[in-house]
């Protein structure tokens, strides 16, 4: 219907507006409400959490953290590649093994495998290499557990993350790859992997971030993380919540720095995907 030959108007409806501004101004009395109870109390010492913040205790705790998760993330991106291509493979015996293992992995808590590792010693004392025998315990310390702990539980999602951008890719680009004489593990290498990347990265990018998070979890054994450093400082100094604190704006720094990266990242591989509808130019005959 023409409007200008009617004469007609047509207005917005103005109850979904005020219901809009309705649930803002709800919304905004929430969190002002909060922000009172935490900052207007004036029972949160917020000098110790300055004193605090960038201690060198505190410091070498984000290092550590910043430590685990580096080392765990580069080994379950290798681990979890090979998962990955044992689990897509024809070989039923890799399958099957490779299946096991993101079955168990994924279905324990990674705080019961932490904590299993570093318990390893009450069954196994001590381990012989080369004729040399040496107490578990002095191999198997705070760190190394968490290591192995974070890194084989983070492995068996990172395999069905990098499976799951391996399957994404058509069939055939490896079949186009094989037929030029490529091995199979070099198409997969070389052709099928780079173009799952993609597909991949978002994915692991937050995998990356809880993991930076599940970090959290290896204090329990004593590992000086953030939250262990922390919480030995609240049971010295009974700053809890302070400590607390300093802990939660440590972690919010690290994952706002690890999204922001994720971000640029995922801008950077998709770039070539803005230009992939655009139609070519043709050819001036005349």
């Amino acid at each position: 219907m023409n409007t200008a030959n009617t004469g007609l108007r047509i207005h917005r409806r103005l109850a979904p507006r005020l219901a809009n501004a309705a649930l803002a101004a709800l919304a905004l009395i929430v969190v002002l409400g909060m922000a009172e109870i935490v900052i207007g109390s004036g029972r949160i010492r917020w000098n110790v959490i300055v004193e605090y913040l960038f201690a060198p205790a505190v410091l070498n705790g984000v290092a550590m953290t910043l430590m685990l998760t580096l080392v765990s993330l580069l080994g379950s991106m290798v681990l979890g590649t090979i998962l990955a291509a044992m689990r897509i493979s024809h070989n039923r015996v890799l399958e099957t093994i490779a299946s096991a293992y993101v079955w168990f992995f994924r279905g324990t808590p990674v705080l019961v495998q932490v904590v299993f590792w570093f318990n390893l010693g009450l069954f196994l004392p001590q381990v012989t290499i080369g004729g040399l025998s040496l107490p578990i315990n002095s191999l198997v310390t705070p760190t190394t557990a968490a290591l192995l702990g974070l890194l084989l539980n983070v492995s068996a999602f990172m395999c069905e993350v990098i499976r799951g951008g391996l399957i994404a890719v058509d069939n055939g680009q490896t079949e186009a790859a094989l037929s030029i004489g490529m091995t199979p593990t070099r198409a997969l290498l070389r052709i099928v992997l780079p173009q799952a990347v993609r597909v991949i990265v978002p994915a692991a990018g937050n995998l990356a971030i809880d993991l930076l998070k599940a970090t959290s979890l290896v204090y329990v054994i004593g590992t000086r993380e953030i939250l262990g450093t922390t919480q030995s400082i609240a049971s010295q100094t009974f700053y809890v919540i302070e400590m607390l604190i300093v802990a939660s704006l440590w972690y919010l720094f690290l994952v706002s720095i690890a999204s922001f990266g994720q971000s640029r990242l995922e801008t950077y591989l998709a770039r070539g995907l803005s230009t992939a509808g655009r139609e070519l130019p043709r050819p001036n005959l005349g």
